[in-house]
């Protein structure tokens, strides 16, 4: 992410996962498999992803992330996560942000918040 960071902004990204990406998660991790639903832990891989890539970027440290799971992701139906801006403590190098999920269909899939060290984002404080 280049330029300042700023209260409110956000960024999304959408896939669809397949059992066949749960199994692969299973035999890497040993995360138990269930043919009905997405992990868990793909969905919060969904949030990683946006954070350490997109906002706040390259040099991104996770230090706290909560998820409330509140529905079931079935397989095949694309996700979309969200992760937003909602606190800035430049004097920490600190940023929060909320972060939710949601299938194409608008149903809630999950929500919760990050906080994280962005301190080696080039411009994010200045």
């Amino acid at each position: 992410m280049s330029g300042a960071l700023t209260l409110g902004q956000f960024v999304t990204s959408a896939r669809a996962f397949s059992r066949d990406d749960a199994e692969a998660l299973h035999l890497l991790s040993g995360a138990p498999f269930d043919p009905e639903r997405v992990p868990e832990a793909l969905i919060n891989g969904m949030f990683s992803y946006l954070l350490g890539v997109h906002l706040p970027g390259q040099g991104t440290n996770y230090l706290k992330q909560e998820t409330e799971f509140l529905e079931p992701a079935p397989y095949g139906e694309k996700l979309i996560a969200r992760v937003e801006i909602t606190r800035l403590r430049a004097d920490k190098h600190l940023v929060d942000l909320s972060t939710s999920c949601e299938s194409e269909s608008g149903i809630p899939v999950a929500r919760g918040r990050a906080l994280v060290l962005a301190k080696d984002v080039a411009g994010a404080w200045g």
